[in-house]
């Protein structure tokens, strides 16, 4: 019998925002940002992002990590900076992305992370 160890993804962003308002929410993002990235770069790189994840106590393939960087990176530079870190996580909450925000928090998210 083959056990599945793999995580199961639950959105917590609608309920983060509910609890924290959208501001508050964009400053733990940017929290997040700032734990993942090279602080001599100011950019989560591959070389960032797999030193943080050992730190983590996750084990993460190098290629997963590189879809990863790949996903959200939409200057091409092979890392992400602040706002592509924001745009990738607004994307992968499924909840956050059926566009209707309003019904998570009484304050406006800033539209060019829609």
């Amino acid at each position: 019998m083959e056990l599945d160890h793999g995580l199961d993804f639950e959105d917590y962003f609608p309920s983060m925002i509910s609890s924290l308002g959208a501001e508050g929410f964009i400053g733990e993002l940017c929290n997040g940002f700032s734990l993942l990235m090279d602080a001599s770069k100011g950019l989560i790189t591959f070389e960032s992002l797999k030193m943080n994840c050992s730190i983590l106590g996750l084990e993460v393939k190098d290629d997963e990590l590189l879809c990863m960087l790949m996903e959200g990176d939409l200057d091409g530079d092979g890392a992400l900076n602040q706002m592509e870190f924001c745009i990738l996580m607004f994307r992968l909450s499924p909840c956050l992305m059926d566009g209707d925000v309003s019904k998570f928090c009484t304050q406006n998210v800033d539209p060019i992370l829609m």
